[in-house]
């Protein structure tokens, strides 16, 4: 709550919801931090712009709870709580869990999803060390089992054990996007958000959801496209050895990946179909590609995923 001037006071910094009272008294602004003591025209104003909350809500220990008030702020006319609480029933799996999957795994329990599935054979490297979680104690374990950890020092009520189908897939892969397992996920209806770590960049997207916008095998139709030479450049990189990834890219990729998750988990509007986000060091700068729907693909005829 912001005093601009005798007459006029500020609540909120956000331009999406702050507002501003003008052509009070000034004692009437002289009141405004307690709110009980305020004429209702006044109160009520700040209750229909979401800015006010029963003193005897008690604040959520989780941080999920501060989404729940910027969603609460965001749409007006629904409960950011009941938007947040959703996040407990969903699944999504992290497959690949480097610094960047980590990093998304982290974020996702941390905001409050009931399920993170986690799926990574390989060691904990020094490389791998970083702001996304790993420590030098970890190196030599089992990045599942080291990330399942975290989760749960993050977020003690996660789970990591398959109850069901996920809701969504992360595909954290090296290099380039296997062309044979996401169209897998296609043909069963699975949205999936495919996350590339290459030798000096990382590409966050798309978000494929089936039957709307293209998929990855589009992409790939469209870089054949362009060089003729690329099918014989992808069997060659795909399946390469764990990428070395800078911890700065690492840091902005694992958070743009779980907002397209969470964006998709929660119904917002999210990223464009075909979407894609190019972070790459130095400068970590996202520089967006959107991609469209190749004519040869056919992945648009399949029924849209739920």
């Amino acid at each position: 709550m912001l005093r601009r001037t005798a007459t006029e006071v500020q609540v909120g910094t956000d331009p999406r919801w702050a507002v501003r009272l003008t052509d009070l008294t000034p004692s009437q602004a002289d009141l405004l931090p307690d709110l009980s003591a305020v004429d209702p025209p006044l109160t009520d104003l700040l209750t229909q712009a979401h800015l006010t909350q029963d003193a005897e809500v008690p604040v959520p220990g989780c941080p999920a709870a501060v989404d729940a008030r910027i969603w609460s702020l965001l749409r007006p006319s629904a409960d950011g709580d009941v938007v947040v609480d959703a996040r407990t029933q969903r699944v999504v799996a992290v497959l690949g869990l480097g610094p960047t999957g980590l990093g998304i795994a982290v974020g996702l329990a941390a905001a409050g999803v009931g399920t993170v599935l986690l799926d990574d054979e390989h060691p904990v490297r020094p490389v791998d060390v970083g702001p996304t979680g790993y420590r030098w104690t970890d190196i030599g374990s089992a990045r599942a089992a080291v990330a399942a950890r975290l989760l749960r020092d993050v977020a003690p009520q996660v789970s990591t054990d398959a109850v069901r189908s996920p809701d969504v897939v992360v595909l954290v892969e090296t290099d380039v996007a296997d062309p044979h397992r996401a169209p897998v996920l296609v043909s069963v209806g699975t949205p999936h958000l495919s996350v590339v770590v290459r030798e000096a960049d990382t590409v966050v997207g798309p978000l494929v959801v089936p039957g709307q916008g293209p998929c990855l095998r589009c992409l790939d139709l469209h870089r054949t496209a362009a060089d003729p030479g690329w099918p014989t450049l992808l069997d060659q990189l795909r399946g390469g050895a764990t990428a070395d990834e800078p911890a700065v890219t690492a840091v902005v990729a694992s958070g743009l990946g779980t907002a397209a998750v969470l964006g998709h988990l929660d119904g917002a509007v999210g990223w464009p179909p075909g979407s894609v986000l190019e972070v790459a060091a130095p400068d970590a700068i996202p520089r967006q590609r959107t991609w469209a729907v190749h004519p040869d693909c056919g992945c648009t005829a399949l029924p849209a995923a739920p």
